[in-house]
């Protein structure tokens, strides 16, 4: 898969009165490299819509989409890949279906980390780093404690995610992260646009250290 740093995904409970692909757009503005379509309370027909939409828009610009949970619709639409949660379809099962288009998994714990890996997942998620009101059946935060764990032990591209904001993405780059996702910092922002380019700014900032630092 390309390479990415800024993963964005839709969370239209944090911009009410906004339409979803408005704020996406101007997230892809400020130069996010990954989209994801995650709606848990829509139809699939709604979904469908959505997807197809997101699909046209991130062709547009350049940036790779992801859709959560969704194989079928992800195929309809062609997106570039999906990303599932433990106690969805297994990787096993989502790589037969979907062939050689992405597959992220989310993880919790190194265990689940390096299976992912040993199974073929493109990349993992690692979070929640911090507490989140994204999710509604929240998993306690991993910390960057995590964080730490999966960046000396796991060799695929990660993306640190939960809680996430300007505010606190230090501790996570402190801790070897190079990839954030961020959901309500982001869509929820008054400039979304700006936001994004903040926290590029600091990634890139990480990026010049940390290859200092060998």
């Amino acid at each position: 898969m390309k390479e990415f740093r800024l993963y964005a995904i839709t969370g239209e409970q944090f911009h009410p009165g906004r339409e979803m692909l408005e704020v996406m757009e101007e997230a892809m503005k400020g130069g996010v490299d990954i989209v994801q379509l995650r709606d848990k309370d829509s139809s699939p027909e709604v979904v469908l819509s959505k997807a197809k939409a997101l699909r046209e828009l991130t062709r547009k610009y350049g940036v790779t989409f992801i859709v959560n949970d969704y194989i079928d619709i992800a195929l309809e639409v062609d997106a570039d890949g999906v990303h599932l949660g433990q106690d969805d379809v297994s990787l096993v099962e989502a790589r037969r279906r979907v062939g050689n288009k992405i597959i992220g998994i989310s993880t919790h714990a190194i265990e689940e980390a390096l299976l992912a890996e040993e199974q073929g997942a493109d990349y993992i998620g690692v979070g929640p780093v911090f507490l989140t009101k994204t999710k509604v059946d929240v998993v306690d935060p991993v910390t960057v404690a995590y964080v730490k764990q999966v960046t000396e032990r796991v060799t695929i591209p990660y993306v640190a995610i939960g809680g996430i904001k300007l505010s606190n993405v230090d501790e996570v780059i402190a801790a070897g992260a190079t990839r954030i996702c961020a959901v309500s910092e982001i869509v929820g922002s008054s400039d979304v646009a700006g936001t994004c380019q903040a926290f590029l700014r600091k990634l890139e900032g990480a990026g010049q250290s940390h290859a200092a630092d060998h």
